[in-house]
């Protein structure tokens, strides 16, 4: 739903994990991808805390059309918040998809792997 303008924020917030240019194994991102997936499946507040994120993207969507940049910073700020509580492996993921090309089969695949999460979430 909101994944893409979540994912922006999020590589645009997080710090890089590997060095400038160099490219992720897409293998490892995908069974990185996997890993982060089945924590937060397994538990019941980190899995809170991730629909609360895709909520939390629309309103930046809408902040950002309504060009309120003060309203938009502090979703963000609150996003950062709740991705800590996603643990270390989703921070590290979502790091090492920083130097992925995005444009790539791979990156979106990884991306929709995160259907199933997106799924468990009330609408």
């Amino acid at each position: 739903m909101y994944r893409l303008l979540i994912v922006g924020i999020l590589l645009t917030s997080a710090a890089p994990l590997y060095a400038q240019g160099q490219q992720p194994n897409a293998a490892k991102l995908k069974a990185d991808a996997q890993k982060v997936i089945s924590i937060i499946r397994g538990d019941k507040g980190k899995t809170q805390a991730y629909c609360q994120i895709n909520n939390l993207g629309g309103e930046i969507t809408e902040a950002a059309h309504d060009k309120d940049e003060q309203k938009a910073d502090a979703l963000a700020q609150k996003i950062n918040d709740l991705e800590k509580k996603l643990g270390p492996e989703y921070l590290a993921l979502f790091n090492a998809l920083n130097n992925a090309d995005q444009n790539s089969k791979d990156f979106q695949d990884i991306l929709s792997m995160f259907d199933t999460l997106d799924e468990s979430c009330p609408h």
